[in-house]
C-alpha cells in the first residue's frame, strides 16, 4: 500500500486539530492588535483571519485606536477617563466608599474589590499594584502581607502607623500598569495619596512609577527617590521592586534594605 506524503495544508490542519483537541482555542499575546479595521481598509485589503470569539484584550481600561494609523498591527491607545468629573471624593472615608462601590471603577475580572486599610496622616503609606489573589476582606492577607509585616517590624514602623493601599481595586493578573495608569487611574492614586497625607510613600512595584503625576514631582535624587508636592502636603516617595518579586528573589530584600536605610536618613 502506498502512503501519500502529507501536504503542507494537511500538516497545518492536523496541528490545529491537535491543539483544539488539547483544549487550546485562544491566541494570547502581550501586544494588543487592532482586530477591527476601518471600512476603507477592509475594502482595499484581503480578508484577515477572524479571531476566536474567546479572544480577549485584557489589562487596558477603555482601549481604542483613535490616534493610530490604518492597517493591521496599529497600536491601541487607552482612553483617558474622568472617574468623578468636578466632584471628586472630598475626604478619605468618601474616597474609600467610592473605591469599593462606585460603578465607574467596575472591575471586569473574577476577583472582588478589596478596601485599603490604615489611618490617615500616617508615618508611611504602602502602595502595591493590586491585592493578592486570596484577598477578600483584608488587603495583603497572604504571603506578601506576611513579608510586608516582617519588613515593617525590621524598619521600626508599627502597623498602626501605616496606611496600606493598592493602585488597582481588585487582583488583576498580568496587569498592564502603564496602560491602566494612562487610562486615568494615575489621577485616582494621586487623589488617594493626597487624602491620606502620609509623610512617606513606598511604591512596591517599578510599574507604579507610571501612576505618579510628573507635574507634582520635584527634588528627587534619582528615578526611584522622589517627592510629591500636593498643595500644602509633600510626601517623600520611594519606588522599589514588588513584594511578589522579593518573595521569588530574596536578594532583592537586601537591596531594598540598603536603600531604605539611605532614604530614611534623609
Amino acid at each position: 500500500m502506498t502512503i501519500n506524503a502529507p501536504t503542507l495544508t494537511r500538516e497545518i490542519a492536523a496541528a490545529l486539530d491537535w491543539w483544539r483537541a488539547s483544549g487550546v482555542d485562544c491566541d494570547f499575546a502581550d501586544d494588543a492588535r487592532a482586530w477591527l479595521l476601518d471600512a476603507a481598509v477592509v475594502a482595499t485589503e484581503p480578508p484577515a483571519l477572524k479571531p476566536s470569539s474567546k479572544t480577549s484584550l485584557t489589562g487596558v481600561v477603555g482601549e481604542h485606536a483613535e490616534n493610530a494609523g490604518p492597517g493591521v498591527g496599529r497600536s491601541l491607545a487607552p482612553v483617558r477617563r474622568d472617574f468623578w468629573g468636578e466632584s471628586p471624593p472630598a475626604n478619605l472615608p468618601a474616597f474609600q466608599e467610592w473605591w469599593m462601590h462606585d460603578p465607574a471603577l467596575a472591575h471586569r475580572g473574577l476577583f472582588a474589590r478589596v478596601a485599603p486599610r490604615g489611618i490617615a496622616k500616617p508615618l508611611l503609606m504602602v502602595v502595591v499594584p493590586d491585592p493578592e489573589e486570596g484577598d477578600t476582606e483584608t488587603l495583603l492577607s497572604g504571603a506578601q502581607g506576611r513579608l510586608l509585616a516582617a519588613m515593617l517590624a525590621a524598619m521600626g514602623v508599627a502597623q498602626d502607623q501605616c496606611y496600606i493601599a493598592s493602585a488597582l481595586p481588585a487582583h488583576t493578573p498580568m496587569a498592564d500598569l502603564p496602560a491602566l495608569a494612562a487610562s486615568g487611574l494615575d489621577r485616582v492614586l494621586a487623589l488617594h495619596i493626597t487624602l491620606v497625607e502620609p509623610q512617606k510613600v513606598v511604591l512596591f512595584g517599578q510599574g507604579l512609577a507610571n501612576f505618579l503625576d510628573t507635574s507634582q514631582i520635584s527634588g528627587h535624587r534619582d528615578d526611584d527617590l522622589r517627592e510629591i508636592n500636593q498643595g500644602p502636603v509633600s510626601s517623600q516617595v520611594m519606588i522599589t521592586e514588588s513584594l511578589a518579586a522579593m518573595l521569588s528573589m530574596p536578594q532583592l530584600k537586601a537591596r531594598f534594605w540598603r536603600r531604605w536605610m539611605d532614604w530614611s536618613a534623609l
